[in-house]
């Protein structure tokens, strides 16, 4: 028979208890164990979805696990973000979502009840400007003829956007408020009839994408006037920024791409997210993806928490001085 003194019956505590923790320490380091889903707010096809695909495979290359996408279309992005914002934090159910979807369409209806709170972001990846076009027909060739004709012309003309509360919604209502113009914005259920009615001259103006309007552009069935951030865009240097124009010189916006997570997210597994995902930036390949389809690439060590506060801020100026509410 065994006798324990108290030395070793201590002893012999702190040796199951350390065999207690050992699962649970070798779970979180294990991260991660099995596939990861992304979740993409929209249909097969678009910027959000392509940006995607590219960051998917790079993490998996970098996790070592399958990185798969799951499309979940509608609501302008918000019925996949509200999938990922109640999942369970443990870093299998992940986000790439827009501007629109992360930051917009809180400000704009009330149907939205995630907020960005609800996310733990783990990186910005890239952005893109939009551009506004002219339609052949509507009888300008640059922005100062645009602004001329349609100062001239208070609540003559409209311009078409994708959707009310979208980024392209917003970039139109930000040229008004810069440029001091009166004109109907009229919107439409997706990029598609948009660009009909433009190529038709049904609509004088609108906006776009960059990605989604170079082709019209290059094709000469839509007229450029200018791209909405900044500085002109690497991949159509001879396109110039709006606010190059001392009128426009504070419009800055466009669509931004980001990796979300659910809130709560243990440290240990948003580190090593957020290492995979600055590594995945990186890649060559990501980046010739990405800059061929009018992507800036983040660059290094963006703080991803302060860019968003940022950005909220800007778009709810925008909705309150356009009014928008869906």
């Amino acid at each position: 028979m065994h006798s324990f003194t108290p030395s070793r019956r201590t002893a012999l505590a702190c040796s199951l208890a350390l065999l207690a923790c050992a699962p649970a320490a070798a779970q979180e380091t294990a991260y991660p164990s099995k596939p990861i889903t992304i979740v993409v707010g929209y249909p097969p096809g678009g910027s959000t979805d392509l940006t995607g695909r590219v960051v998917a495979t790079e993490l998996g290359n970098r996790l070592g696990v399958p990185v798969v996408i799951e499309n979940i279309g509608g609501a302008g992005g918000a019925i996949g973000a509200q999938k990922v914002a109640s999942a369970a934090p443990d870093g299998y159910t992940l986000l790439v979502g827009a501007s629109n979807e992360i930051a917009i369409n809180k400000l704009v209806t009330k149907k939205v009840k995630y907020d960005i709170k609800d996310f733990t972001a783990i990186g910005l990846i890239a952005s893109q400007p939009l551009v506004l076009v002219a339609s052949t027909g509507a009888g300008v060739k640059n922005l100062a003829e645009f602004t001329q004709k349609v100062s001239k012309n208070p609540g003559k003309f409209s311009y078409g956007s994708s959707g009310v509360g979208t980024s392209l919604h917003l970039a139109g209502e930000m040229v008004k408020e810069q440029g001091k113009l009166f004109m109907t914005h009229i919107p439409y259920r997706g990029v598609a009839p948009l660009t009909n009615d433009l190529m038709g001259n049904n609509l004088e103006y609108g906006v776009f994408v960059l990605s989604s309007g170079l082709p019209h552009i290059k094709s000469g069935k839509v007229i450029a006037l200018g791209t909405t951030e900044a500085k002109r865009s690497a991949a159509t240097p001879d396109i110039p920024a709006l606010a190059e124009s001392a009128q426009y010189k504070n419009v800055d916006i466009g669509v931004w791409f980001a990796l979300m997570a659910p809130a709560n997210l243990p440290k240990p597994v948003a580190d090593k997210l957020k290492k995979a995902l600055a590594e995945a930036l990186q890649s060559p390949d990501l980046r010739k993806k990405l800059e061929a389809s009018g992507s800036t690439v983040s660059a290094p060590g963006v703080n991803i928490d302060k860019f968003l506060g940022s950005e909220v801020a800007k778009y709810k100026k925008i909705v309150e001085f356009a009014r928008i509410e869906e």
